[in-house]
């Protein structure tokens, strides 16, 4: 989720309660922002769908990938969870020009993300047909395997993917929803944060601002040191009160034994309801363990560091979860996200959406299993801090718009400039 950077940057003035959050506690404001873009129209679908200017045979004309490295705003200018602490959030945005158009993708890692892009993808895709995406991805996938698939590769590549399609939507004047096979209008969130270093009134702010937004579901990072975990999960319950769910994320922080005498306290004592990576996702057998020993209200869930396929079929093969977590930015974008939803509805177990909410509201809407999206603080912030058109939820859902085509977002330069790590501003 995170990226590190040795430059300066500007400090970021955003409260660390959820962003759309209208309550004002303990000195936290949000920061005002300009709504400059590169496209001076965001492009409201106003005429019949269809091909855009003659979009049959338009080639992709060129590739630009940025990075955006956005410091935190937690205490002491870090955020924790189980098992890392982070300075600032890298954001690697990719564009992909063609037949007028340009298509928006991203994804979050390390600046190094970027130079693949540029060095390894952006040659594969330019000239090729911009309404094929699936077919530029496979192209994609089989140059770059000496290069390295998962990790790194994996995210750049699901950068570009999202960008191609981004592009292919735009040039069809179809937002990105309805030129997938949806079957969801909306997709459920749950408010996501509560990062270990919060002080209890800090954590409690976060989540009872949730709940005020009509999210019922919350989740808190757990597991960086057990012994203050008890106070802190009595501080969240208490936050948002009986009736909201409360889930728990130790990122892989816990032994086997750690992890079944923690999962049995939080849903005896907090009525926690969703553990998260326990055990390093690695671990299919403890993960396996946990689900068979563990309480039966109790859901596991892994799936995060999904990159390629493989990852998630050991994961249902070995019967390790009870609903699978997926991020479209780092699981081979659009495509791989089709074949990941596929893989869960043939095991019939339900898929999660990891973070990243201006890409995940529009591609897990065509997810058979959806359960819900993860609203993460960090991703929030920072996608509202570098795109227009970002979605709000409402009612505990995000509803991507049927008048804006593709992601309905664009680039906000004038703002993401000060936190640029790599390539330059167009124009």
């Amino acid at each position: 989720m995170t990226g590190r950077r040795s430059e300066t940057v500007a400090p970021v003035r955003a409260a660390v309660r959820p962003p759309g959050g209208e309550r004002r506690r303990r000195g936290v404001t949000t920061r005002g922002a300009s709504r400059q873009t590169h496209e001076a129209d965001p492009g409201r679908v106003t005429g019949p769908t269809g091909p855009v200017g003659g979009a049959d045979g338009v080639r992709v004309e060129g590739v630009r990938v940025h990075a955006f490295s956005v410091p935190t705003d937690g205490p002491d200018g870090a955020e924790e969870d189980g098992t890392l602490r982070w300075e600032a959030t890298t954001a690697i945005v990719v564009e992909v020009q063609g037949g007028g158009r340009t298509g928006v993708g991203y994804t979050y890692g390390d600046v190094s993300t970027a130079g693949f892009v540029a060095s390894q993808l952006a040659p594969l895709v330019t000239g090729g047909d911009a309404l094929a995406p699936a077919a530029l991805w496979h192209r994609m996938r089989a140059a770059v395997r000496n290069a390295g698939r998962p990790g790194v590769g994996a995210m750049a590549l699901s950068a570009v993917d999202i960008a191609l399609w981004d592009l292919k939507a735009r040039l069809l004047g179809l937002p990105l929803h309805r030129l997938l096979p949806a079957v969801h209008d909306q997709v459920p969130v749950y408010g996501s944060g509560g990062f270990t270093n919060y002080a209890h009134g800090l954590l409690a702010d976060q989540l009872a601002g949730w709940v005020e937004q009509g999210i019922p579901r919350v989740k808190i990072k757990t597991s960086r040191r057990p012994g203050q975990d008890a106070a802190r999960l009595s501080a969240a319950r208490e936050a948002i009160g009986p009736d909201t769910e409360l889930f728990a994320d130790a990122n892989g922080a816990l032994s086997r034994k750690e992890a079944l005498y923690w999962a049995r306290r939080m849903a005896g004592e907090w009525d926690v309801r969703w553990l998260e990576e326990p055990v390093s996702s690695d671990d299919t057998a403890g993960l396996r363990l946990l689900r068979d020993q563990g309480p039966g209200r109790l859901e596991i869930a892994a799936g995060e560091y999904g990159f390629v396929l493989g990852d998630f079929a050991a994961l249902l093969q070995a019967g390790a979860v009870d609903c699978l977590q997926a991020d479209v930015t780092r699981c081979g974008g659009i495509t791989g996200l089709l074949q990941v939803a596929g893989l869960a509805a043939a095991h019939r177990v339900d898929l999660s959406a990891h973070c990243a909410p201006a890409a995940s509201a529009h591609a897990f809407c065509a997810v058979e299993r959806l359960r819900h999206l993860e609203y993460f603080h960090d991703h929030v912030r920072v996608e509202e801090l570098l795109f227009d058109g970002v979605l709000r939820p409402v009612g505990g859902a995000l509803r991507p718009a049927h008048d804006r085509p593709g992601l309905g977002i664009r680039v906000r330069w004038a703002d993401a400039e000060p936190y640029r790590v790599h390539g330059h501003r167009p124009g």
